[in-house]
Protein backbone atom coordinates (compact mmCIF):
# COMPACT_ATOMS: atom_id res chain seq x y z
CA UNK A 1 0.00 0.00 0.00
CA UNK A 2 1.27 3.44 -0.94
CA UNK A 3 1.06 6.12 1.71
CA UNK A 4 -1.35 9.02 1.33
CA UNK A 5 -0.24 12.17 -0.45
CA UNK A 6 -0.83 15.25 1.69
CA UNK A 7 -2.31 18.14 -0.27
CA UNK A 8 -2.73 21.88 0.31
CA UNK A 9 -5.61 23.57 -1.50
CA UNK A 10 -4.56 27.00 -2.85
CA UNK A 11 -7.65 29.00 -3.80
CA UNK A 12 -11.14 28.10 -2.58
CA UNK A 13 -13.42 29.59 -5.20
CA UNK A 14 -16.01 27.36 -6.89
CA UNK A 15 -13.44 25.20 -8.72
CA UNK A 16 -10.93 25.19 -5.87
CA UNK A 17 -13.64 24.14 -3.44
CA UNK A 18 -14.76 21.35 -5.78
CA UNK A 19 -11.16 20.14 -6.03
CA UNK A 20 -10.73 20.32 -2.26
CA UNK A 21 -13.93 18.35 -1.59
CA UNK A 22 -12.78 15.61 -3.92
CA UNK A 23 -9.35 15.49 -2.26
CA UNK A 24 -10.92 15.30 1.19
CA UNK A 25 -12.97 12.25 0.21
CA UNK A 26 -10.38 10.50 -1.97
CA UNK A 27 -8.56 7.48 -0.53
CA UNK A 28 -4.84 7.97 -0.97
CA UNK A 29 -5.05 11.74 -0.59
CA UNK A 30 -5.24 13.86 2.54
CA UNK A 31 -6.32 17.50 2.56
CA UNK A 32 -4.18 19.13 5.24
CA UNK A 33 -4.52 22.89 4.62
CA UNK A 34 -6.15 25.59 2.50
CA UNK A 35 -4.91 29.02 1.42
CA UNK A 36 -7.12 31.88 0.23
CA UNK A 37 -6.54 35.63 0.22
CA UNK A 38 -10.21 36.41 0.84
CA UNK A 39 -10.32 37.93 4.36
CA UNK A 40 -13.88 36.64 4.82
CA UNK A 41 -12.58 33.06 4.62
CA UNK A 42 -9.50 33.40 6.79
CA UNK A 43 -9.93 31.68 10.14
CA UNK A 44 -12.97 29.67 9.07
CA UNK A 45 -12.89 25.89 9.14
CA UNK A 46 -11.87 24.60 5.72
CA UNK A 47 -14.73 22.09 5.65
CA UNK A 48 -17.23 24.94 6.00
CA UNK A 49 -15.53 27.10 3.37
CA UNK A 50 -15.42 24.40 0.68
CA UNK A 51 -18.95 23.15 1.39
CA UNK A 52 -17.87 19.70 2.50
CA UNK A 53 -20.73 19.24 4.94
CA UNK A 54 -18.44 18.56 7.87
CA UNK A 55 -15.65 20.33 9.70
CA UNK A 56 -12.04 19.35 9.11
CA UNK A 57 -10.55 20.89 12.23
CA UNK A 58 -8.20 23.40 10.58
CA UNK A 59 -8.76 26.90 9.27
CA UNK A 60 -8.17 28.69 5.97
CA UNK A 61 -5.01 30.82 6.07
CA UNK A 62 -4.31 33.83 3.82
CA UNK A 63 -0.68 32.97 3.07
CA UNK A 64 1.18 29.82 2.13
CA UNK A 65 3.84 30.59 4.72
CA UNK A 66 1.19 30.27 7.44
CA UNK A 67 0.47 26.63 6.63
CA UNK A 68 1.60 24.60 9.62
CA UNK A 69 1.06 21.10 8.28
CA UNK A 70 3.52 19.05 6.28
CA UNK A 71 2.44 18.38 2.69
CA UNK A 72 3.77 17.15 -0.64
CA UNK A 73 1.48 18.71 -3.26
CA UNK A 74 -0.42 21.97 -3.77
CA UNK A 75 -3.66 22.00 -5.78
CA UNK A 76 -3.68 25.50 -7.27
CA UNK A 77 -6.97 27.05 -8.46
CA UNK A 78 -6.83 30.84 -8.64
CA UNK A 79 -6.89 32.45 -12.10
CA UNK A 80 -6.33 31.83 -15.79
CA UNK A 81 -3.58 34.24 -16.78
CA UNK A 82 0.11 33.50 -16.34
CA UNK A 83 1.08 37.07 -15.41
CA UNK A 84 -1.30 36.81 -12.46
CA UNK A 85 -0.31 33.36 -11.17
CA UNK A 86 3.41 33.14 -11.97
CA UNK A 87 4.45 34.62 -8.63
CA UNK A 88 2.16 32.26 -6.73
CA UNK A 89 3.66 29.25 -8.46
CA UNK A 90 7.25 30.30 -7.93
CA UNK A 91 6.47 30.74 -4.22
CA UNK A 92 4.77 27.32 -4.04
CA UNK A 93 7.63 25.55 -5.79
CA UNK A 94 10.22 27.39 -3.73
CA UNK A 95 8.48 26.16 -0.59
CA UNK A 96 9.10 22.59 -1.75
CA UNK A 97 5.75 21.41 -3.11
CA UNK A 98 4.76 19.65 -6.31
CA UNK A 99 1.98 21.58 -7.99
CA UNK A 100 -1.17 20.78 -9.98
CA UNK A 101 -3.00 23.81 -11.34
CA UNK A 102 -6.23 24.50 -13.21
CA UNK A 103 -4.76 27.69 -14.71
CA UNK A 104 -5.39 27.50 -18.44
CA UNK A 105 -2.36 29.38 -19.75
CA UNK A 106 -0.06 26.89 -18.00
CA UNK A 107 -1.49 23.87 -19.85
CA UNK A 108 0.81 24.38 -22.86
CA UNK A 109 2.40 27.83 -22.76
CA UNK A 110 2.26 29.62 -26.11
CA UNK A 111 5.03 31.92 -27.44
CA UNK A 112 3.78 35.08 -25.66
CA UNK A 113 3.98 33.24 -22.33
CA UNK A 114 7.04 31.07 -22.81
CA UNK A 115 9.40 33.38 -20.93
CA UNK A 116 7.17 33.29 -17.86
CA UNK A 117 6.74 29.53 -18.28
CA UNK A 118 10.53 29.15 -18.42
CA UNK A 119 10.77 30.89 -15.04
CA UNK A 120 8.25 28.47 -13.57
CA UNK A 121 10.08 25.52 -15.12
CA UNK A 122 13.40 26.74 -13.71
CA UNK A 123 11.89 27.19 -10.24
CA UNK A 124 10.47 23.66 -10.39
CA UNK A 125 13.76 22.11 -11.43
CA UNK A 126 15.68 24.06 -8.81
CA UNK A 127 13.29 22.76 -6.14
CA UNK A 128 13.26 19.24 -7.59
CA UNK A 129 9.49 19.46 -8.02
CA UNK A 130 6.95 19.07 -10.83
CA UNK A 131 4.20 21.41 -11.98
CA UNK A 132 1.26 20.72 -14.30
CA UNK A 133 -1.52 22.83 -15.75
CA UNK A 134 -4.63 20.81 -16.58
CA UNK A 135 -8.40 20.84 -16.74
CA UNK A 136 -11.21 19.63 -18.94
CA UNK A 137 -10.45 22.28 -21.59
CA UNK A 138 -7.59 22.93 -22.05
CA UNK A 139 -6.06 19.74 -20.74
CA UNK A 140 -8.36 17.13 -22.23
CA UNK A 141 -11.24 17.73 -24.66
CA UNK A 142 -9.52 19.80 -27.33
CA UNK A 143 -5.95 18.53 -27.00
CA UNK A 144 -5.16 15.36 -25.01
CA UNK A 145 -8.27 13.49 -26.19
CA UNK A 146 -7.92 14.14 -29.94
CA UNK A 147 -4.20 13.44 -29.70
CA UNK A 148 -4.89 10.08 -28.08
CA UNK A 149 -7.43 9.26 -30.78
CA UNK A 150 -4.87 9.86 -33.52
CA UNK A 151 -3.03 6.83 -32.13
CA UNK A 152 -5.43 4.57 -34.04
CA UNK A 153 -5.11 6.52 -37.27
CA UNK A 154 -2.70 5.64 -40.06
CA UNK A 155 -3.04 9.16 -41.46
CA UNK A 156 -4.47 12.40 -40.11
CA UNK A 157 -5.48 15.10 -42.57
CA UNK A 158 -7.63 17.29 -40.37
CA UNK A 159 -8.97 17.60 -36.81
CA UNK A 160 -12.09 19.46 -35.67
CA UNK A 161 -13.31 19.68 -32.09
CA UNK A 162 -16.59 21.32 -31.15
CA UNK A 163 -17.64 21.90 -27.56
CA UNK A 164 -21.24 23.01 -27.11
CA UNK A 165 -22.60 23.44 -23.63
CA UNK A 166 -25.64 24.58 -21.74
CA UNK A 167 -23.99 27.22 -19.58
CA UNK A 168 -27.04 27.39 -17.30
CA UNK A 169 -25.59 24.29 -15.59
CA UNK A 170 -22.28 25.99 -14.86
CA UNK A 171 -21.04 28.03 -11.91
CA UNK A 172 -21.71 31.77 -11.59
CA UNK A 173 -18.18 32.97 -12.50
CA UNK A 174 -18.33 30.91 -15.70
CA UNK A 175 -21.68 32.43 -16.67
CA UNK A 176 -20.16 35.85 -16.08
CA UNK A 177 -17.05 34.99 -18.11
CA UNK A 178 -19.15 34.29 -21.21
CA UNK A 179 -20.86 37.69 -20.94
CA UNK A 180 -24.25 36.74 -19.48
CA UNK A 181 -26.46 39.80 -19.03
CA UNK A 182 -24.18 42.24 -20.86
CA UNK A 183 -25.11 44.44 -23.80
CA UNK A 184 -23.50 43.47 -27.09
CA UNK A 185 -21.46 46.68 -27.01
CA UNK A 186 -20.15 46.01 -23.51
CA UNK A 187 -19.40 42.43 -24.47
CA UNK A 188 -17.31 43.44 -27.47
CA UNK A 189 -15.46 46.07 -25.46
CA UNK A 190 -14.63 43.57 -22.72
CA UNK A 191 -13.49 40.97 -25.23
CA UNK A 192 -11.17 43.56 -26.78
CA UNK A 193 -9.45 43.89 -23.41
CA UNK A 194 -8.55 40.20 -23.63
CA UNK A 195 -9.72 39.18 -20.17
CA UNK A 196 -13.11 37.62 -20.87
CA UNK A 197 -14.36 34.56 -22.69
CA UNK A 198 -12.88 31.09 -22.88
CA UNK A 199 -9.16 30.81 -22.19
CA UNK A 200 -7.25 27.91 -23.69
CA UNK A 201 -7.81 27.65 -27.44
CA UNK A 202 -4.25 28.75 -28.38
CA UNK A 203 -2.83 26.37 -25.77
CA UNK A 204 -4.80 23.41 -27.11
CA UNK A 205 -3.94 24.28 -30.71
CA UNK A 206 -0.23 24.56 -29.99
CA UNK A 207 -0.17 21.30 -28.03
CA UNK A 208 -1.71 19.37 -30.92
CA UNK A 209 0.50 20.91 -33.60
CA UNK A 210 3.67 20.49 -31.58
CA UNK A 211 2.91 16.91 -30.57
CA UNK A 212 2.12 15.87 -34.14
CA UNK A 213 5.30 17.51 -35.39
CA UNK A 214 3.49 20.16 -37.39
CA UNK A 215 4.42 23.82 -37.83
CA UNK A 216 1.67 26.26 -36.91
CA UNK A 217 2.18 28.79 -39.71
CA UNK A 218 -0.99 30.76 -38.97
CA UNK A 219 -3.43 30.98 -36.09
CA UNK A 220 -6.63 32.97 -36.21
CA UNK A 221 -9.61 33.25 -33.91
CA UNK A 222 -12.99 34.93 -33.83
CA UNK A 223 -15.57 35.48 -31.13
CA UNK A 224 -19.18 36.57 -31.32
CA UNK A 225 -21.91 37.01 -28.72
CA UNK A 226 -25.00 34.85 -28.53
CA UNK A 227 -28.03 37.07 -27.84
CA UNK A 228 -31.05 35.98 -25.81
CA UNK A 229 -34.29 35.76 -27.76
CA UNK A 230 -36.44 35.34 -24.65
CA UNK A 231 -36.03 36.02 -20.91
CA UNK A 232 -33.60 33.63 -19.26
CA UNK A 233 -33.27 33.02 -15.53
CA UNK A 234 -30.45 31.09 -13.85
CA UNK A 235 -29.30 30.89 -10.25
CA UNK A 236 -26.92 33.75 -11.02
CA UNK A 237 -28.35 35.89 -13.83
CA UNK A 238 -31.60 37.28 -15.19
CA UNK A 239 -31.05 37.97 -18.90
CA UNK A 240 -33.59 39.93 -20.90
CA UNK A 241 -34.10 39.56 -24.68
CA UNK A 242 -31.46 41.44 -26.64
CA UNK A 243 -28.76 40.95 -24.01
CA UNK A 244 -25.86 38.53 -24.25
CA UNK A 245 -26.44 35.00 -22.95
CA UNK A 246 -23.17 33.44 -24.09
CA UNK A 247 -20.63 33.27 -26.86
CA UNK A 248 -19.16 31.37 -29.78
CA UNK A 249 -15.38 31.26 -30.24
CA UNK A 250 -13.65 29.65 -33.19
CA UNK A 251 -9.91 29.07 -33.55
CA UNK A 252 -8.27 27.89 -36.77
CA UNK A 253 -4.76 26.53 -37.10
CA UNK A 254 -2.94 26.23 -40.42
CA UNK A 255 0.09 24.26 -41.49
CA UNK A 256 1.90 24.70 -44.82
CA UNK A 257 -0.94 22.84 -46.59
CA UNK A 258 -3.82 24.90 -45.22
CA UNK A 259 -6.27 24.65 -42.34
CA UNK A 260 -5.46 21.58 -40.26
CA UNK A 261 -7.37 22.11 -37.02
CA UNK A 262 -10.58 23.89 -36.05
CA UNK A 263 -11.62 24.42 -32.44
CA UNK A 264 -15.15 25.66 -31.83
CA UNK A 265 -16.31 26.63 -28.36
CA UNK A 266 -19.99 27.45 -27.88
CA UNK A 267 -21.34 28.20 -24.42
CA UNK A 268 -24.63 29.92 -23.78
CA UNK A 269 -27.51 29.82 -21.36
CA UNK A 270 -30.31 27.32 -22.04
CA UNK A 271 -28.52 25.73 -24.98
CA UNK A 272 -30.51 22.73 -26.19
CA UNK A 273 -27.27 21.06 -27.34
CA UNK A 274 -24.85 19.93 -24.66
CA UNK A 275 -22.12 17.66 -26.01
CA UNK A 276 -18.55 17.48 -27.29
CA UNK A 277 -17.64 16.32 -30.78
CA UNK A 278 -14.19 15.22 -32.00
CA UNK A 279 -13.89 14.65 -35.75
CA UNK A 280 -10.70 13.35 -37.34
CA UNK A 281 -10.42 13.19 -41.11
CA UNK A 282 -7.86 10.65 -42.24
CA UNK A 283 -7.38 6.91 -42.37
CA UNK A 284 -9.76 5.99 -40.88
CA UNK A 285 -12.20 8.86 -40.40
CA UNK A 286 -13.25 9.07 -36.75
CA UNK A 287 -16.16 10.79 -35.02
CA UNK A 288 -16.40 10.67 -31.24
CA UNK A 289 -19.31 12.29 -29.40
CA UNK A 290 -19.32 12.80 -25.63
CA UNK A 291 -22.44 13.63 -23.69
CA UNK A 292 -22.55 14.58 -20.03
CA UNK A 293 -19.20 16.38 -19.77
CA UNK A 294 -19.91 18.84 -16.97
CA UNK A 295 -16.99 21.24 -17.13
CA UNK A 296 -16.87 21.98 -13.41
CA UNK A 297 -17.04 18.35 -12.31
CA UNK A 298 -14.61 17.25 -15.01
CA UNK A 299 -12.05 19.94 -14.21
CA UNK A 300 -12.04 18.99 -10.53
CA UNK A 301 -11.77 15.32 -11.44
CA UNK A 302 -8.84 15.58 -13.82
CA UNK A 303 -6.92 17.90 -11.49
CA UNK A 304 -7.31 15.50 -8.57
CA UNK A 305 -6.68 12.40 -10.68
CA UNK A 306 -3.43 13.96 -11.92
CA UNK A 307 -1.99 14.53 -8.43
CA UNK A 308 -0.32 11.14 -8.15
CA UNK A 309 1.08 11.40 -11.69
CA UNK A 310 2.63 14.79 -10.93
CA UNK A 311 3.95 13.58 -7.58
CA UNK A 312 5.78 10.81 -9.45
CA UNK A 313 6.91 12.94 -12.43
CA UNK A 314 10.39 14.27 -13.14
CA UNK A 315 11.10 17.84 -11.95
CA UNK A 316 10.03 20.73 -14.14
CA UNK A 317 6.99 22.02 -16.00
CA UNK A 318 5.09 19.12 -17.57
CA UNK A 319 1.98 18.94 -19.72
CA UNK A 320 -0.72 16.32 -20.13
CA UNK A 321 1.13 14.82 -23.11
CA UNK A 322 4.19 14.20 -20.92
CA UNK A 323 2.46 12.14 -18.24
CA UNK A 324 1.29 8.54 -18.24
CA UNK A 325 -2.45 8.42 -18.92
CA UNK A 326 -4.38 10.14 -16.14
CA UNK A 327 -7.20 7.89 -14.96
CA UNK A 328 -9.69 7.73 -12.12
CA UNK A 329 -8.50 5.86 -9.05
CA UNK A 330 -10.13 5.18 -5.73
CA UNK A 331 -7.77 2.97 -3.77
CA UNK A 332 -4.17 3.13 -2.68
CA UNK A 333 -1.73 1.44 -5.02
Amino acid sequence: MTKSIRVIQYGTGPIGSAVARLIADRPGLELVAAVDVDPKKAGQDVGDVIGLGRKLGFAVVPKLAQVGSKAEVVAHCTNSYIDQFKGQMIEILGAGYDLVSTSEELSFPTPPHQAAAAEIDAAAKKAGKSVLGTGVNPGFLMDALPLFLTGICQKVDRIAVTRTMNASKRRGPFQAKIGSGMTVEAFMAKMAEGRMGHVGLPESMNMVFDTLGKTLVKYESTVEPVVAERPIHTNFFDVQPGLVCGLKQVARGYDENGEFMTLTFKAFLESEIDHDLVEITGTPNLTVKLEGTNGDLATAAIAVNAIRRVFEAAPGLVTMRDLPIVTAWSTLR
